[in-house]
């Protein structure tokens, strides 16, 4: 079976720092792959090592996403090969823009089953981008899948929900996202990261898609939360005052 697994490109937050303003600086910030879209690279390692086929990992973005470690670093995690839409047109996009120009990208691609996103973005999480792909591409979609099996050329998918797990029959090709418990990433060793070096990664601009590009979100400010004191106030006990001293107090924070 063939698999594209969606990744969002965002950049890696243990490289951010706050300005004294509270604004966030990203200058140091390196591209990496979301978080959450690592368990939709994995699974579809998974499901190509169980069932046979190769895996794709699309992505797009503005031109920082192309950078020679980022697809290293995406290729080494068991990827066949990658394809990447780069363009500063792509910048700053919100959850439909982005399925737009998924889809107009997987054009690109000659056959696909399974396409796996991420439960969602590191950076906005907005849980959007893979049912408005689905949509747009009229195939069956699904979130929250927390396992995936394959029988007889239908995805046997399992939601977990709060009482029960809920098991659906969702015929290929589909749009499946996943939830960050679905598996563990793995992490590439050194014999991985040499051969990603060897292995295809094209990238296309937006001119290369049959793709318009919408107004971009113009973005007035991104502040990190201020700090506040901490009050320091203890209640002991578990009486009927203290329990109300505590509601009390908790109702002045929200």
């Amino acid at each position: 079976m063939n698999v594209v697994a969606c990744v969002k490109v965002v950049p890696d937050d243990q490289d951010l720092t706050v300005s004294p303003d509270y604004t966030l600086d990203f200058d140091r910030a390196r591209p990496s792959i979301s978080t959450y879209d690592l368990n939709a690279v994995e699974e579809g390692v998974r499901l190509v090592e169980d069932n046979g086929g190769s895996l794709k990992v699309l992505t797009v973005g503005d031109s920082s996403i192309d950078d020679s470690k980022l697809k290293k670093n995406i290729l080494s995690r068991g990827a066949d090969d990658l394809l990447m839409v780069a363009d500063e047109d792509m910048k700053a996009m919100d959850a439909h823009q982005t399925a737009c120009a998924l889809k107009a990208a997987l054009a690109k691609i000659d056959s696909y089953d399974l396409i796996l996103c991420g439960d969602g973005s590191a950076d906005l999480y907005a849980q959007q981008v893979g049912a408005q792909l689905g949509q747009l591409l009229g195939i069956p979609v699904i979130n929250c899948v927390s396992k995936i099996t394959v029988e007889n050329g239908a995805v046997i998918a399992e939601r977990t929900l709060e009482h029960e797990v809920e098991i659906l029959e969702i015929p290929m090709p589909a749009v499946i996202s996943v939830t960050s418990d679905i598996n563990l990433p793995r992490i590439a060793g050194m014999k991985q990261i040499l051969a990603a070096g060897k292995k295809p990664a094209v990238v296309l601009r937006a001119t290369d898609l049959e793709y318009a590009a919408l107004a971009t979100i113009e973005v007035l400010e991104t502040l990190a939360p201020k700090e506040t004191d901490r009050k320091h106030i203890i209640i002991e006990g578990d009486s009927d005052e203290a329990i109300a001293a505590f509601i009390a107090n908790v109702a002045k924070v929200i």
